[in-house]
């Protein structure tokens, strides 16, 4: 993998602070902000409210991972006549 954490500084709720990600997880969240047609700091503030007492870095990987997991994924070979 490689790829280092990157450190960005958003605002939420009206202050500054910085969070830590690895860039996979920073270019999921740029997706799915784009998805949702939102900006990826306006989604950072809706993953902050609704995180409770987690950390806000491990509260954006598991929303990224819930995200990824609820999309449909590849047909299997079994599913797929063609395949086998």
């Amino acid at each position: 993998m490689g790829q280092g954490i990157a450190k960005r500084s958003v605002a939420i709720a009206g202050h500054r602070t910085s969070v830590s990600l690895e860039e996979p997880f920073w270019e999921a969240l740029r997706e799915i902000a784009e998805r949702d047609s939102t900006s990826v700091q306006a989604l950072i503030g809706r993953i902050d409210a609704e995180r409770g007492e987690q950390n806000l870095s491990s509260a954006i990987r598991v929303y990224v991972l819930a995200r990824l997991r609820d999309m449909p994924g590849p047909v299997s070979d079994k599913d797929d006549p063609a395949r086998g």
